[in-house]
């Protein structure tokens, strides 16, 4: 683990995996961006600073400086993005939070984990490559699978009849994030991995 002097504020980033460009805006594949954008919305900030192959801006949640990050070297080499960040800054390893679109969840489902391998996902797989770890929280949000191509589904555009659920989805992980950082991880998983739940058992 690397750790900042004890004089500096301790630091958190939150990437949140996509594919630049306007043709891929609206695709399955891009939900870890438009996390990100919404958490800098709930900031009251704005990515827009070019900086470490990817897109920052510089922050605050609580008393935490934190940088939010979108890596703008397409999906299958987001790991250069990050890990320039990420030791460029030396942050403990669990105050990286990584935001991406999980196929194998249900379409809405969000899903915190500690840590844990890349599974499928080609953009994790970068990351966690390029690292040399993987005991980082991470934020899935499901985006379902597909009978069809994998790949024709990931980066297919949101049908009208899951883009509120996945608008929520987004939402729900922004929030996530900035309740792990200012609550913890295990009070950020008891709060939003059973949220589906909850709202069943509402009904």
């Amino acid at each position: 683990m690397f750790f900042r002097k004890k004089s500096d504020p301790v630091m958190y980033i939150v990437a949140g995996l996509g594919n630049p460009g306007s043709g891929y805006e609206n695709t399955r594949h891009n939900v870890g961006f438009k996390a990100v954008d919404r958490l800098a919305s709930l900031c009251n900030a704005e990515i827009n600073r070019a900086k470490f192959k990817g897109l920052i801006a510089e922050t605050r949640i609580g008393s935490e400086k934190v940088i939010l990050l979108k890596p703008q070297t397409f999906m299958n080499l987001s790991g250069q993005s990050v890990a320039d960040l990420f030791y460029y800054y030396k942050i403990p390893e669990d105050h990286l939070i990584v935001i991406y679109d999980d196929f194998d969840l249900p379409v809405g489902t969000l899903r915190i984990r500690k840590s844990g391998g890349p599974g499928t996902h080609n953009g994790m797989k970068s990351v966690v490559s390029v690292l040399g770890f993987s005991g980082f929280p991470r934020i899935r949000i499901g985006i379902g699978g597909s009978r069809g191509d994998a790949v024709d589904h990931v980066i297919g555009k949101v049908p009208k009849s899951e883009q509120a659920v996945l608008e929520e989805a987004e939402q729900a992980a922004a929030e996530a994030a900035r309740d792990i950082i200012l609550l913890g991880i295990d009070n950020a998983m008891n709060r939003h991995n059973t949220r589906k739940k909850q709202e069943k058992n509402d009904d």
